[in-house]
């Protein structure tokens, strides 16, 4: 790895002989100009970018010198409705501080979430907390290299140094903890239902906790993963594994969004919970409880998660360092008769 005092005076030069191009054309990428560029140039000059940790607009030093009162805030989905408690808990925060927040859509994916980290450097921003699609922490280390502080929020990432901030829920002990009730209800079985939409997806976890669950209290456990499928093939692909499954089925939709479609499915196929089979979701906006007599919950409270992320972030900024901690918020169960 690179030393500080290296990557802090990597210039357009360097990287330009790194990837094997002209100056120009590394100017030419990072201000975004791709027209009758060959990808394969493209990819070599944004792996040197990566690489060498290059910041474009200027060193670590400048930015430091020049603050803007602008943080960058990257979200994998803005339809998420979770995501706009988040935004909240963070937005009171920082507006409150003089800061006022670029918010982005990475749509879930590495390369616009790689873009877009690229924009908030140039931006000149005084901070950035991200909920992240890279399950791996190359993709965020050029914040660390040049004194950007940062915190990741929600989402794993595996090798994530201890030094580097982080905000998240505990959602393996959260299903682990679920597995044991469902067993201690005569629950045989577990059906998750996931859309595994990024790679650092809240959802692994999740059925990691499950998995353990099922295995120590003798269960089994299945999960439909719906990510390029429409409702249709959801609704057929479900009951056909329901009718393979024998005994008490509980049915464990892992983020909020697919629980629409699962209470959909569930009136198409005549099923009522928990007469049927049981049920229980993730996350909530407070009209579950009306649902027949109301839907067991996995809560998270993901205004507080947005809130001490600002927080941490706040500190760091103030104290001019980029090391912070790790803060695992709990997972509220909420036991509604879904069961």
């Amino acid at each position: 790895m690179m030393n500080k005092q290296m990557t802090q005076h990597t210039t357009i030069a360097d990287v330009a002989k790194a990837a094997g191009v002209s100056a120009t054309t590394v100017s030419r990428i990072i201000n975004g100009r791709y027209d009758k560029m060959r990808p394969a140039t493209r990819k070599r000059v944004e792996k040197a970018i990566k690489d060498l940790h290059f910041v474009p607009t200027a060193s670590a030093r400048q930015l430091r010198q020049t603050h803007s009162h602008v943080v960058g805030i990257l979200v994998g989905d803005i339809s998420n409705p979770f995501l706009s408690l988040l935004a909240r808990g963070i937005d009171d925060v920082l507006q409150q501080a003089g800061y006022d927040i670029l918010l982005m859509n990475t749509n879930n994916s590495r390369e616009n979430e790689s873009r877009a980290l690229q924009r908030l450097y140039q931006q000149r921003v005084d901070g950035i907390i991200v909920q992240p699609n890279s399950r791996h922490f190359s993709q965020f280390a050029p914040a660390i290299h040049n004194d950007i502080p940062l915190v990741i929020v929600d989402r794993e990432v595996d090798d994530q140094p201890s030094t580097v901030g982080k905000v998240t829920s505990a959602n393996r002990d959260a299903c682990y903890n679920l597995g044991k009730i469902l067993y201690q209800n005569g629950y045989q079985n577990i059906l998750t239902v996931s859309a595994h939409f990024a790679e650092a997806s809240g959802q692994i976890p999740r059925i990691a906790g499950l998995k353990v669950a099922a295995a120590d209290n003798g269960l089994s456990y299945h999960n439909i993963e719906t990510r390029g499928h429409d409702r249709q093939w959801l609704a057929k692909t479900f009951l056909q594994q329901l009718n393979e499954l024998k005994g008490k089925t509980a049915v464990v939709s892992l983020m909020g969004p697919i629980l629409f479609d699962l209470l959909a499915i569930f009136k198409e196929l005549n099923l009522s919970f928990p007469d049927d089979l049981g049920l229980v979701s993730f996350d909530d906006w407070e009209w579950s409880q009306y649902v027949a007599n109301g839907i067991f919950l996995l809560k998270q409270d993901m205004e507080l998660m947005g809130s001490l992320a600002a927080n941490k972030l706040l500190t760091q900024i103030n104290q001019q360092s980029t090391i912070s901690s790790t803060t695992l918020l709990p997972v509220e169960i909420i036991a509604h008769q879904s069961l």
